[in-house]
């Protein structure tokens, strides 16, 4: 959910000294009428050499996304859905660990829309979009597209339908019910379907696999496991022939394939391609995917069982008594139902998790969970010699389903985590969420090591050479977080945590993360990167200024920044920018995307733009747009305590490596001192 303006745009351009704001993306636009209503818009850019452009679908906790607003949508039009991307890159970030996609040299985006007000005019669309080369920028780009749609009498617009009234007064009688817009006019009085193609999606195979992996683990867990062996006895007493038994084997795989299957299929239907997509970033999506987490490991753990009514397993098995190919496929909706104890945690996982993708990623889930739980029971009944190589049920599978109720447990503080993140509580900060995740896989292991045991689980006189290797790669993640809590990056699992920025300290606490008895915070200061002192708001960071008699140095930089993350973790780390940084400056950081609103009386009319300032992001872009001439961070400007440049030559500086940052700031520092 984390849709913010993005950072920011190369500058390196400088002319006479003075850098100026740059584009490194030239748009162009077009306006294709593909029927009575639908409309496709087109956006062609040209990318310049060296920058890239990121994505729609560049993952949350990396950078910021494109972001495409339709600003007149609301009862004038629909999207058809979600905008296509032409080709994009992906590759690997290791400064956010998430992998990236963004264009390079070219980008086309394209939208379908259907009208629903006829007396619309014109389309209005916003890009929000991010540039980045050695320096990043946040950028907007406004379009409009003029529309004369020929639209007809009476049609009413709902679930995808159109169904077609003969006249305007009986679409207007229907508006009541099926709201204001809902009800459009059209041309013709034939019934026809509006189709919504499907979104591009990327990662299909990654998330056919994760949901493979999870099949697997469902058919390991005591209510499906042991149903194997009987099931490849029913075939192989029932079946005249082995060929006939083959079969059998292979309807049965395929039925419960389908069956899964169609349930990713309703999930789609019902919930549309791109809903739970925008619910990702929900809040209430977020914290109630937490509740049903926390209660799926609860059952799991053994706390209670989760189970559909067992008057409908008996009236399945009366129809798979039948026998023939129904009989078959009802033989299969009964494994579904009576294991749906230890399956129904893993699939609402897997649905929610896939759908929140957009797309038919829950269909792909539902293949991938269904390959897994199938491929046995159709190999074992065509090869029933295979069985003997079966390990025996026993007390080792509700240890199979304990292991997955504590991934369940720590899974869903991922969620809670994102919605704190959202509405910036501070609830649930990175040490906050590492000590849960600790305590977490410490329990873990101390249980697969049988120093724990829980309500289900057999007596244990020893454990298996496996079992112990599970809990030390337990043990190991145990104590490899631990450092975490006093600013360990932990690269292994960085992606799944919140940003260091996020936490009580950027350094962790105790030990050496602990703040120096020696520094005192001034009013509306903070600790920053390396425990430098750093104010984020421009006027108390002045009045500090000019109480110690300081230069300033202004760091216009982002939350998402990925140089500016950069040039903080490789060039602020040096001990002789360090000590100048600590001692010789006073540090504001002003962050371009920070999206909290600025309150009405402070909202504004940018001068320089024309655009309206609402967050205090956009305050302080805007500063830096009217002041400096350039949006580009990060950016770094040596002041005095008149806000005038001290660095006559070169007055601000951006990416860059330790020699020159160091020449700049002593430069800068040197002509105030005299």
């Amino acid at each position: 959910m984390r849709k913010i303006l993005f950072i920011m745009l190369a500058f390196l351009v400088f002319a006479k000294g003075n850098a100026q704001i740059l584009d490194p993306v030239k748009w162009t636009s077009k306006i294709e009428k593909k029927s009575d209503t639908n409309y496709i818009l087109t956006f062609n850019g040209v990318i310049e050499n060296g920058w890239h452009l990121y994505s729609q679908f560049t993952p949350d906790g990396g950078p910021l996304p494109l972001e495409v607003n339709f600003e007149n949508q609301k009862g004038n039009f629909t999207l058809v859905g979600k905008a296509k991307e032409s080709k994009t890159t992906t590759a690997f970030n290791d400064v956010f660990g998430v992998s990236e996609t963004y264009f390079e040299k070219k980008v086309q985006i394209k939208q379908e829309i259907k009208i629903l007000n006829p007396k619309i005019s014109k389309i209005e669309v916003g890009f929000n979009y991010q540039v980045c080369k050695e320096v990043c920028i946040n950028l907007e780009k406004k379009f409009s597209f003029a529309v004369t749609p020929t639209l007809l009498t009476g049609a009413v617009s709902k679930t995808g339908t159109v169904l077609v009234v003969k006249d305007s007064a009986k679409a207007e009688s229907l508006t009541p019910s099926l709201g204001t817009s809902d009800v459009i006019e059209a041309t013709s009085d034939q019934l026809k379907k509006v189709t919504t193609p499907p979104k591009p999606q990327r990662g299909f195979w990654s998330i056919f696999f994760i949901a493979f992996l999870s099949g697997f683990a469902a058919l390991l867990t005591p209510c499906v496991f042991p149903m194997i062996p009987m099931t490849v006895s029913f075939f192989t007493k029932h079946s005249k022939t082995k060929a006939k038994g083959i079969r059998n084997a292979m309807i049965y795989g395929i039925s419960i394939i389908l069956i899964y299957v169609i349930l990713g299929l309703l999930v789609t239907w019902i919930f549309g391609a791109d809903a739970l997509n925008a619910l990702s970033t929900n809040v209430w999506f977020n914290i109630l995917f937490f509740v049903l987490l926390v209660i799926f490991a609860a059952s799991f753990l053994g706390a209670f069982e989760i189970m559909l009514p067992n008057s409908w397993a008996n009236t399945v098995d009366d129809q798979a008594d039948k026998g023939g190919v129904v009989g078959i496929l009802f033989m299969a909706l009964a494994l579904a139902i009576v294991s749906f104890s230890c399956t129904g945690p893993i699939v609402g996982t897997l649905l929610v998790d896939a759908a929140s993708k957009g797309g038919i990623t829950p269909i792909i889930g539902m293949l991938g969970f269904s390959s897994a739980l199938a491929l046995p029971f159709m190999f074992f009944a065509m090869f029933p010699g295979w069985m003997h190589s079966l390990p025996k049920s026993g007390g080792w599978l509700n240890t199979v389903k304990v292991v997955l109720g504590f991934l369940e447990l720590a899974l869903a503080f991922k969620f809670l985590s994102t919605a704190d993140m959202v509405l910036q509580l501070h609830l649930l900060e990175r040490e906050v969420f590492l000590a849960i995740w600790i305590a977490v896989s410490g329990i873990l292991a101390f249980y697969l090591f049988g120093k724990i045991t829980l309500p289900h689980d057999s007596p244990i006189t020893h454990i298996s050479v496996g079992r112990l290797s599970i809990g030390l790669v337990f043990l190991f993640l145990t104590i490899y977080m631990i450092p975490g809590l006093w600013g360990a990056p932990l690269k292994l699992i960085n992606s799944y945590l919140p940003p260091v920025e996020y936490s009580e300290s950027p350094l962790g606490f105790g030990g050496s993360g602990t703040v120096s008895p020696t520094i005192i915070l001034p009013d509306g200061a903070k600790l920053g990167p390396h425990q430098i002192v750093v104010f984020d708001d421009y006027e108390k960071g002045l009045a500090y200024a000019k109480t110690v008699n300081k230069p300033i140095m202004l760091d216009f930089t982002g939350f998402a920044c990925v140089n500016c993350r950069k040039m903080e973790n490789t060039v602020w780390s040096d001990k002789h920018i360090l000590e100048i940084l600590k001692n010789e400056v006073v540090l504001i950081s002003l962050y371009v995307d920070d999206k909290r609103n600025l309150p009405l009386k402070e909202q504004f009319i940018s001068k320089a733009t024309g655009s309206k300032i609402e967050t205090i992001g956009d305050k302080w872009a805007d500063f830096m747009i009217s002041k400096y001439k350039t949006n580009t961070q990060p950016l770094y400007v040596l002041t005095d305590l008149d806000g005038n440049s001290l660095n006559k030559t070169t007055p601000t500086i951006s990416y860059t490596n330790v020699e020159e940052y160091q020449s700049w700031l002593k430069a800068g520092i040197s002509r105030f001192k005299k």
